[in-house]
């Protein structure tokens, strides 16, 4: 699965991923290979990332969207929020 995590000034991150969390409008949900396609708006929040390898990342969110189709996640935010950028 791929992602890419774009923020109004940047990408911040993209790559293969086993799963990531985001803060859902209606609550926090999981996307994992083979998800259905979805678009949802999202709330100011936790991400959680686990990247291919076993390797994870978190963030907060200011809010924004996440769309998943074919094993592809566009995490569209507003800001991001206590991170350290990764390499």
């Amino acid at each position: 699965m791929h992602i890419s995590v774009i923020t109004p000034e940047e990408e911040y991150f993209q790559g293969k991923i086993e799963s990531v969390k985001v803060p859902g409008t209606s609550g926090e949900f999981q996307v994992l290979k083979g998800h259905a396609p979805i678009v949802s708006s999202l709330v100011e929040g936790k991400v959680e990332i686990r990247q291919e390898g076993g390797k994870t990342m978190s963030f907060q969110i200011v809010g924004g969207f996440v769309e998943v189709l074919d094993d592809a996640v566009a995490l569209l935010v507003n800001g991001i929020t206590n991170s350290s950028k990764p390499q």
